[in-house]
């Protein structure tokens, strides 16, 4: 019994304190008081409480435009929607914030933040990479106007993670080409990757499917296509086995190279 009332005690305890706390919020809210909204905005943001924070800020941006509180009050209210992961709005903010603060001490860390929201929402790889693009861009962008700064190794280390996912995209891509037999399409696809990545780890295996779509492409040709398109996996074929001379597709390759002189004869008959 005395348990349970001790309970009960804790529970109404909490509850006013919570009541309590919300009716300051709300009378801060409504107090019309500029300055005493930021003073309160700043403190549930240390606290980080943030939604309050960013609902207190929300109210004063507009008044305090032009002042010397202003720069603090934009960053950190674009910080507000990171905290609450709204990349989208957050990057933003930072970006706007970057902008009319163009001499501000929170420009640099504005202007990164801007592209890291856009790597945060930069979704899988199977899907629109318009995100990704964007912050790449935010990320090279930065690169270049501060290449003294000591964000730009963790900012280049993001732009290789993102170039992977959009390489693995464009190979799963061409590999999708393949499988349906639009070989012309696997083959631009194919040396598309070879050109835009070219630090890529699958090279060899890309290069290989060059070869395997040529071949099945020239298979599949009219007769009167079929000798320059033989002739141009054989051409392939040489190109790899001087680059690749013990690679584990060897003895694939040397199938299609066989196949295409044989098949050349035939025409050539």
């Amino acid at each position: 019994m005395i348990l349970r009332k001790a309970g009960l005690l804790l529970v109404l305890v909490f509850t006013l304190l919570f009541a309590g706390c919300s009716n300051e919020f709300e009378n801060i809210r409504k107090s019309g008081n500029t300055e005493l909204i930021y003073k309160k905005g700043l403190e549930y943001y240390d606290k980080e409480d943030y939604l309050k924070a960013q609902t207190l800020f929300e109210q004063v941006l507009s008044s305090f435009r032009g002042k010397k509180e202003s720069e603090t009050l934009y960053y950190k209210y674009a910080y507000t929607h990171f905290y609450l992961r709204n990349y989208i709005l957050a990057s933003y903010y930072f970006k706007t914030a970057a902008n009319i603060f163009s001499t501000g001490e929170n420009k640099e860390e504005s202007e990164y933040m801007s592209a890291y929201c856009n790597y945060m929402i930069s979704p899988d790889y199977e899907l629109d990479q318009t995100e990704t693009l964007k912050a790449i861009d935010g990320f090279q962008a930065f690169i270049n106007t501060y290449p003294n700064s000591k964000r730009v190794e963790n900012a280049n280390k993001k732009i290789d993670e993102l170039r992977r996912k959009l390489a693995k995209k464009s190979l799963a891509e061409a590999t999708l080409y393949y499988n349906t037999k639009q070989y012309l399409s696997a083959i631009t696809s194919y040396n598309n990757l070879l050109n835009d990545y070219p630090d890529i780890t699958d090279r060899e295996y890309i290069k290989y499917m060059v070869i395997k779509s040529t071949y099945d492409w020239a298979m599949r040709s009219f007769s009167f296509k079929q000798t320059e398109r033989f002739n141009m996996v054989i051409d392939k074929y040489e190109e790899f086995v001087n680059k690749y001379p013990k690679s584990k597709y060897l003895k694939d390759i040397k199938t299609f190279y066989r196949n295409s002189k044989s098949k050349l004869k035939e025409i050539n008959l």
